[in-house]
């Protein structure tokens, strides 16, 4: 039955008040009890003047009294003013009071008791100022109807014993009525806040729970005052444990300076601030912990104008973004490499089959082109000549097409045993000639009695001949290379030292990459594609060995082969690459494997 009325007590709510719930209830709270009121008292009327008969003058001013506050409900419902509706309703409470009083005993009246109840209806309004002014306006009322009865100003009482009994009994009731009205107002406005304040933490609530940002409230020196439930997903610990400086202890420790600088800034500067560390993440009890990157975004805590030291910040997991970051870079690094190995792929080969091929060319030519008086011995020379420059084209091809074989995985991988002793002696005796012509020494240690070993026959011997002729081709005249083979364990220990030129610390990592060479100008003093050491380092881990390389620059280099005697677990067709990969890939143990070898 009331719902129609409380849809009405909503229509009178101004649009302006609609937008805020509270504030909402508020409006309803003033506006329905006097408008209710105010048509109870006016249905009421006719009863009254039934049994009273014609009212007086005070009578007069009390009835028109309640159509105030209907005046003061349209006004709030027409502006929106609720402290300036709130003041009106409280003169014209106190002005009829007062009317009521100077005709019926002043202070003492029965009506001076109303003075109490402007202020405690504008304790409804929540405004301080609306509070104070109806004190006032009730002060002062009660003051001017002390001071008229002291001065004996106060007019002559017109109401009889019955007519001052009939407006006590009704001054009563209303008081009652207009007090039970405010204390549904005041009920009302009570749930309606708590109504609110639940709905909105069950909203925050919400939000906190379910959003994968981490909120961080921030006190003095960065202890954690409040930190949001999706802190456990992020961290992997209860929140409680990163209350107040556990947020901080998990911090990475190169990390901590910047993350206290951007607090410190914002709290102080008022500025905001953003950051991106790393941070520790309990991954479960059977697990190591683990490092994560975060982004933090963090601003002064907003206290409406007051000074606070407080931040406010969110936390972001951005692990994968960096992982997506890091291997973007390595791509990057790995595009750039590509196109560097690309260049000196161009370099080399314009160099090494150029020159082979200008003398195939220039020599052919001259043998096309001569006169018959071309002599025996000249046709020899220039026959030898392209014989030798086509022997290196073939070398070159040959060893590209290994290096490519090796990388794809295609290379004839036949494992099978054999005494290595003959075959190293095999591989040292083709060098012998070429060493003699260049005035290198060439020099064998084998070890005694060494084991047969179980590999590929033609890789072991382009293993030995590419190392031997690597050696002999980089050590000057009068210098000597050493080829030694020695059993340890289970593996064949291969080793080939010169007295050469030596590699430079800086090309040291990058030796047994495809096409690198030490001295990558066109005009070298050495020949060579610089695949070399690549195809070896491919072909030893077809075997499941290792490689390690030790040189100085002047005093010669070292290179060291470990091959197991079985067959070794690589498969045959498994790629292998030839680019350098870091100083993983390629290590370089020369301080300890001086020491053995001393």
């Amino acid at each position: 039955m009331l719902t129609p009325v409380w849809n009405y007590v909503d229509a009178l709510v101004s649009s302006a008040a609609k937008q805020d719930a509270l504030t909402a209830a508020r409006h309803r709270a003033f506006i329905a009890p006097r408008l209710l009121g105010s048509f109870v008292a006016l249905a009421c009327l006719p009863i009254y003047l039934a049994i009273r008969g014609v009212p007086g003058i005070l009578e007069f001013g009390v009835l028109a009294w309640l159509v105030t506050p209907i005046l003061s409900v349209y006004y709030l419902s027409r502006t929106g003013r609720y402290e300036a509706a709130h003041i009106l309703s409280s003169l014209s409470l106190t002005g009829v009071t007062m009317l009521v009083a100077l005709h019926s005993g002043g202070i003492s009246s029965f009506a001076a008791i109303w003075l109490v109840v402007p202020p405690l209806e504008a304790a409804l309004a929540a405004s301080r100022r609306v509070l104070i002014t109806a004190a006032v306006i009730s002060l002062a009322t009660a003051a001017a109807l002390s001071l008229l009865g002291i001065a004996g100003l106060l007019p002559s009482p017109v109401m009889t014993e019955a007519t001052h009994g009939a407006l006590a009994a009704l001054g009563l009731v209303s008081a009652v009525l207009y007090a039970t009205g405010i204390g549904l107002g005041a009920g009302s406005l009570a749930r309606t806040g708590v109504q609110l304040l639940h709905d909105e933490e069950n909203r925050y609530r919400l939000l906190a729970r379910n959003m994968t940002d981490v909120i961080v409230r921030h006190g003095n020196a960065g202890s954690v005052l409040f930190i949001s439930p999706a802190a456990e997903m992020l961290f992997g610990v209860s929140a409680n444990e990163l209350a107040r400086h556990g947020l901080f202890e998990r911090v990475h420790v190169a990390d901590r300076p910047a993350y206290l600088t951007a607090l410190a800034d914002a709290a102080t500067l008022g500025e905001e601030r953003s950051l991106e560390f790393r941070i520790q993440r309990d991954a479960g009890a059977n697990r190591p912990r683990q490092f994560v990157w975060v982004e933090m975004r963090c601003r002064p805590l907003d206290r409406s104008g007051g000074t606070t030291h407080e931040v406010v910040a969110v936390l972001r997991d951005i692990n994968e973004r960096k992982s997506q970051e890091h291997a973007f870079e390595a791509a990057h690094s790995q595009s750039e490499r590509a196109s560097a190995a690309k260049s000196r792929f161009i370099a080399t080969m314009s160099h090494e089959l150029r020159t082979p091929l200008n003398a195939v060319i220039g020599f052919s030519e001259i043998m096309m082109n001569s006169s018959p008086e071309l002599g025996t011995t000249r046709r020899m020379e220039y026959s030898r000549l392209i014989n030798a420059s086509g022997q290196h084209l073939l070398s070159v091809v040959n060893g590209i097409l290994d290096a490519s074989k090796i990388e794809t995985g295609n290379f004839a991988f036949a494992p099978e045993p054999f005494a290595p002793g003959p075959e190293i002696e095999s591989c040292a005796g083709l060098l012998a000639l070429k060493a003699r012509e260049a005035g290198v020494d060439l020099k064998m240690r084998l070890g005694r009695d060494l084991p047969e070993i179980t590999a590929d026959r033609r890789a072991f011997h382009q293993i030995l001949i590419n190392l031997i002729s690597n050696a002999v081709k980089f050590t000057p005249r009068g210098g000597h290379v050493t080829v030694g083979a020695a059993c340890e364990g289970q593996r064949l220990n291969l080793s080939v030292e010169d007295t050469g030129v030596g590699i430079c610390e800086a090309d040291l990592a990058r030796v047994g990459e495809a096409f690198f060479q030490a001295s990558a100008s066109y005009d070298r003093r050495y020949e060579g594609t610089g695949l070399g050491l690549s195809i070896v380092k491919g072909l030893v881990k077809l075997h499941g060995g290792d490689i390690d390389i030790w040189s100085r620059l002047g005093e010669g280099t070292r290179v060291k082969v470990r091959l197991p005697l079985e067959q070794a677990t690589q498969k045959a067709n498994d790629p292998v690459k030839l680019v350098n990969d870091g100083p993983q890939e390629f290590p370089l143990a020369a301080k300890n494997w001086m020491k053995k070898s001393a």
